[in-house]
């Protein structure tokens, strides 16, 4: 595996540490010290994660143009470190969500750049373990911030300002790693384009990715925010300090399974295992829509996490797959693109749903929109079924 992979790894895991520290909480804190309601906390979490996404079509295209992905991702990580005391001081949900969308934002333009590094630097056979990788150290970052979070809410008498300050200690780390220890490969000069974006690169894209970005789209409709696992929790009634231990769990069998499945995507049927993740996603939401008691819930949550163990990497190495190597970055926006509009929509129903009919409500449309997604599976292209057989 090339050291690359490894640093990429870390970096993410020291970011994710900071930025779910205050993920894990931000719900609540909403909810019980800014009074806003499960409408508002889905608008704010859809908009912040679609930013995100959206973003990361102009980051990728950057990319792909100067031929050059560091800067862009020691950027956005910056942005994402920097934006943390903003946190601390909100005494509004409007400053949290610029907050949150300036944040997102730096997430957005790191993402395609950091996504396009690992599959350069990555040899094809070696590609699906490289991104599980990645997404496990990523994920252990996820785990170990919400526990953070726990303990020192705990430690602070539930005081999420001191919590938030706290969380922009291991951003800045991230920024000093990706800034002094990685190098960036050398891309001949032939390989770079002076418009990723234009008609005739876009037509290289093909079928089989089209599709996947239309797959890709309703499973995100299907994956709304993870703030609502946390209000799921909260509704059983978990102890405040301890309702972050719900994400834990979730992300330690998210960076458990991520590594062995990217291993297992090198060697079988992307699309069956795509489908294997919609199953278990099916399974998670309609655990989580028969109870609130916390042992269901948890149960809910981790089959949550397996399924983000299977498919996470696995949508990464797709994408990789189906474009030309000089147009990774603006694949990897592209498809975020449309995902990301997608996911803005899934939340803000998903918030709807809640407030309106309860919380089961809304985790039987992620099992509508997972049938829906399985069913664009079965009716895949005759490209997509050579390339991935």
């Amino acid at each position: 595996m090339p050291a690359g992979v490894w640093l990429l790894g870390l970096v993410s895991m020291l970011m994710d540490i900071s930025s779910e520290m205050i993920h894990s909480l931000l719900p609540l804190f909403m909810l019980t010290t800014l009074g806003a309601s499960a409408l508002a906390i889905g608008l704010i979490e859809g908009l912040a994660e679609s930013t995100a996404l959206i973003v990361k079509l102009f980051s990728g295209a950057l990319s792909d143009y100067f031929g050059k992905r560091k800067g862009l991702a020691v950027l956005g990580y910056a942005l994402g470190a920097l934006t943390k005391p903003l946190f601390a001081v909100a005494s509004t949900t409007g400053v949290v969500l610029t907050a949150r969308l300036l944040d997102r934002v730096g997430k957005g333009i790191r993402g395609a750049p950091r996504d396009a590094l690992v599959a350069d630097i990555t040899p094809r056979h070696l590609r699906g373990a490289a991104f599980g990788l990645r997404q496990s150290l990523d994920t252990l970052g996820a785990f170990l911030g919400p526990l953070l979070a726990a303990g020192l809410m705990l430690l602070s008498a539930n005081d999420f300002r001191a919590v938030f300050w706290v969380a922009a200690i291991p951003g800045l780390l991230a920024v000093a790693l990706l800034f002094f220890g990685l190098h960036e490969p050398e891309r001949p000069p032939a390989a770079r384009r002076s418009n990723p974006i234009q008609r005739q690169n876009l037509k290289r894209l093909g079928v089989a990715y089209w599709w996947l970005v239309g797959i890709g789209a309703v499973f995100a409709l299907a994956r709304f925010s993870e703030a609502f696992l946390v209000l799921r929790a909260q509704q059983g009634g978990v102890p405040l300090a301890l309702v972050p231990l719900v994400m834990v769990a979730m992300n330690a069998v998210y960076a458990l399974s991520a590594y062995p499945f990217g291993r297992l995507s090198d060697r079988i049927s992307h699309s069956k295992l795509l489908a294997l993740g919609l199953i278990v996603l099916i399974a998670a939401d309609i655990i989580l829509a028969t109870s609130e008691h916390w042992r269901v819930v948890l149960a809910g949550v981790a089959l949550w996490g397996v399924h983000l163990g299977i498919t996470q990497g696995l949508l990464a190495t797709m994408v990789a797959d189906t474009a030309p190597a000089d147009l990774r970055g603006t694949a990897y926006g592209f498809f975020s693109l449309v995902s990301g509009l997608a996911m803005l929509l899934a939340s803000i129903l998903a918030g709807l749903l809640w407030d309106r009919f309860g919380a089961a409500s809304t985790f039987h449309a992620g099992t509508i929109f997972c049938v829906v997604a399985l069913v664009g599976l079965a009716w895949q292209p005759a490209a997509v079924h050579r390339r991935d057989a």
